[in-house]
């Protein structure tokens, strides 16, 4: 029997007594751990696929260590500018025994307990549809906003000279 398990967003092959490592887990050394998220289970001939996980199914496992993974190095430098900075780091990750694997949901025979399917009301009339709106496009609103304005006419230029009102300067 055997199963495919989500631990913090990756997905593992899991069978009884299987040693993993898995990214870290909340809990202590020899604290039992339940995975909730069991994608697929199968065994006795008979495979249960989850849409997206298998209801009431679960897998007991028991945490033995945390542990880190390898160094990584980290390295930036700006060229020219004296500029150099190294770090490392360590992942943090939990080494695992699967304990036991429980089916969970049967498949429920539906012969059974069908029940006969309802009437279904008569058919409402639709109304009538009412005409679509006019589309107007981002180009049309501008043009139409271009018309709406109103022409300022120019400021006269600056001279040395007053200017004398129109009423004057027509006479």
């Amino acid at each position: 029997m055997y199963a495919i398990v989500e631990i913090a967003g990756k997905q593992f092959s899991v069978r009884e007594k299987d040693r993993l490592i898995v990214p870290h887990l909340e809990g202590k050394a020899n604290d039992s751990v339940t995975l909730d998220r069991v994608l697929l289970i199968a065994g006795n001939d008979e495979v249960q696929i989850g849409t997206p996980v298998v209801p009431d199914a679960s897998v007991k496992a028991t945490i033995l260590e945390h542990v880190k993974g390898d160094k990584i190095l980290v390295f930036r430098k700006k060229r020219r500018k004296r500029f150099k900075v190294k770090r490392g780091h360590r992942q943090p990750y939990t080494r695992i025994e699967i304990g036991t694997l429980s089916p969970g949901g049967e498949k429920k025979k539906e012969t059974a307990t069908k029940k006969p399917a309802a009437k279904k009301p008569a058919a409402k009339k639709t109304a009538a549809k009412k005409p679509a709106a006019k589309k107007t496009t981002a180009s049309a609103k501008t043009t139409d906003a271009a018309q709406k304005t109103v022409k300022k006419k120019p400021a006269p230029k600056a001279t040395g000279k007053a200017i004398p009102p129109e009423s004057e300067a027509a006479s």
